[in-house]
């Protein structure tokens, strides 16, 4: 995980930071130099404003500005906006909704584009904008999309890649909340991989003390791999792959073996013996292909964790590109099929250096995999390919609403929102992005305190969807050709999302969201809140069925509140809460016009709807 708290003082939010100062991201060679954004466009609207602009060539994403006018001048220097995110503020798209400032108040935006992670360019002209106060009802947002339009493929950043514990709680049968840790994460595990349709893991940990991998007897190494064949069998036989993060480092090979993280003290320190290290590597990977055959070159394997964070990585930067060169030199050395890749970094960092250095070195790299919560991914596609990498995956190993342990976003359905505005902000720019993680079985910080504890985990100890796992499954729902939508009125295409489909069948799905990335609104906002009336040409006549999620529908934490619930449930609350762990779908009785059906929705803040029309 990126933000530890409790053992890493300083905020995320001072995340250029954290960057900066272990080392420092761009190595004293000259930044690229981009220029301010034009074209800045201010949309008013009921309790937000939509700020959008050109694109500029080689910006990773954009930072918005504001401050306060008064009498036409702004009141001080414009800084970021923060939408609480806790991690990188940057946007990876050309618009952004601003919910945060005081309807009513003029304020005065611009915008810088960022050409890597602790970089930004000029700022653009400002332009004013003005949230405006709610009236009696709710604005509409008119959306329209053709039932036989030719459409494309829809592509599914959700699908390859889930985060998870350390695998070695697969084999744990302690009790957390009265639950059996390790069948409830394989279950949570099978679930993701049944329902959504996700196909590998990732997890910390796979050389770490507890699974027994390493140790020196009379100064000479020993390994033993069996703890890791059961927890990789049992992953295979829910149907998922191991994403195989290499990491972190075994004690007896530890050049400082007291720097550790998390409760369950992992060791962060180099290795003091390269030659031996690299050897662990090669062992590792021949005896994962002797027993697993010629899957082993499908599976990715990523060199440590958030090593641009000293809570990760005790070295200097360049003793992990060291780290970086051993190991992935030593994974080729057993197959040069294999996939292998970095930094695997916290909030972004490190990617162009890695690249630089690889340049150098002439290691290979097959992947480049970073994180960053609160906010869409980035869009790393110009660093790839100024660096040289064009094509080159790119996979967001971890990626949430927050990076902050036990949060209260992580359990509501403002989390299932943003998750829903990040995946289709990513959907044909980034390969995986997968959200951390699967289960609240889930212990850097100590075991889960209560049920709901604002835990990373998509399901809670005893097996309970939350709404960010209700969202995934509601993506699942979507067909394989993507459908255009024509969007207006206040709130289109910005507050109010989209996401259209055709299945195989000739049905369609049709997701639409109301979100905002500002986390002071999670727990709802009705200045925000819309009507939509969405109309389907081409599909008169035809049924239709709605399924909701919001703080009334797939909520654990509104049905926990009216069940009175403690630190953990009772019998008769665990059955109350089971009974109403599925999203429930309610026909609908479109209108007609000409050829077209219409549907007309209530959708609150946040608020989700699954429209599904039959087909011809």
């Amino acid at each position: 995980m990126t933000n530890v708290n409790d053992q890493q003082p300083s905020a995320r939010s001072d995340w250029e930071a954290r960057i900066a100062r272990h080392s420092g991201d761009s190595g004293g060679r000259p930044a690229p130099q981009l220029p301010s954004p034009a074209g800045l466009t201010v949309d008013e609207g009921v309790g937000h404003v939509r700020i959008s602009w050109q694109p500029v060539d080689g910006a990773v994403g954009y930072l918005v500005h504001r401050a306060p006018l008064v009498d036409g001048t702004p009141d001080g220097d414009l800084t970021p906006v923060d939408h609480l995110g806790g991690d990188v503020l940057a946007v990876p798209d050309t618009w952004y909704v601003d919910t945060t400032g005081e309807p009513g108040r003029q304020y005065a935006y611009a915008v810088a584009a960022v050409p890597e992670v602790t970089l930004t360019g000029p700022l653009s002209e400002p332009a004013p904008g003005t949230a405006q106060p709610a009236g009696a009802d709710p604005p509409t947002v008119s959306l329209r999309l053709d039932a036989a339009a030719e459409g494309r493929p829809l592509p599914r950043p959700w699908r390859p890649m889930i985060g998870s514990e350390r695998l070695s709680q697969l084999l744990c049968r302690d009790l957390s909340g009265g639950r059996e840790i390790g069948p409830e994460l394989l279950a949570a595990l099978r679930r993701v991989h049944d329902e959504i349709g996700v196909e590998t893991v990732r997890a910390h940990a796979i050389l770490h003390d507890d699974l027994g991998v390493y140790r020196e007897v009379d100064g000479k190494p020993v390994y033993d791999f069996r703890r890791v064949d059961e927890v990789y069998d049992l992953v295979l036989s829910v149907g998922l792959r191991p994403v195989v993060e290499v990491g972190f480092m075994p004690r007896d090979l530890a050049t400082d073996p007291g720097r550790t993280v998390f409760d369950y003290r992992g060791v962060i320190s180099p290795p003091r013996d390269w030659d031996r290290w690299g050897d662990l590597v090669r062992a590792l990977v021949t005896h994962l292909l002797d027993r697993y055959g010629e899957q082993v070159l499908g599976w990715d394997f990523e060199v440590w964790n958030e090593a641009n964070l000293e809570v990760f990585w005790s070295g200097s930067r360049e003793e992990w590109m060291r780290l970086y060169d051993v190991t992935a030199r030593a994974v080729k050395d057993v197959d040069p099929r294999i996939p292998v890749g970095g930094p695997s970094s916290a909030a972004a960092g490190w990617v162009d250096a890695l690249l630089e250095h690889v340049a150098v070195s002439g290691t290979p790299v097959d992947f480049v995999s970073t994180h960053t919560y609160g906010s869409p991914p980035l869009d790393l596609r110009p660093t790839l390919a100024r660096l040289g990498v064009p094509d080159a995956r790119i996979l967001w190993t971890e990626w949430g609403v927050t990076p902050t342990h036990f949060h209260p976003v992580n359990d509501g359905a403002s989390a299932a929102a943003f998750l829903l505005t990040g995946m289709r902000s990513a959907a044909g720019r980034v390969d995986a992005l997968s959200y951390w993680v699967a289960s609240d079985h889930f212990e850097e910080l100590g075991r889960p305190p209560r049920l709901l504890h604002g835990g990373f985990g998509l399901i809670t100890v005893g097996g309970i969807a939350k709404p960010r796992y209700h969202a995934l499954w509601l993506l699942a729902q979507l067909g394989d050709t993507e459908l255009p939508v024509t969007a207006g009125g206040d709130g289109a295409a910005g507050l109010v999302q989209t996401w259209a489909s055709r299945r195989d069948d000739g049905s369609l799905a049709i997701l639409v969201w109301n979100s905002t990335l500002d986390q002071s609104k999670r727990d709802g906002s009705a200045a925000l809140a819309r009507r939509v009336r969405l109309t389907v040409d081409g599909a008169a006549g035809r049924a239709a069925m709605v399924t909701r999620l919001d703080r009334e529908h797939g909520d654990v934490t509104t049905l926990a509140e009216r069940l009175g619930l403690g630190d953990w449930p009772t019998d008769e609350q665990w059955e109350a809460l089971r009974a109403a762990d599925t999203l429930l779908a309610e026909e609908v009785r479109p209108t007609i016009d000409g050829d077209a059906c219409v549907i007309d929705l209530a959708l609150p803040q946040p608020g989700v709807v699954l429209v599904e029309v039959a087909g011809a």
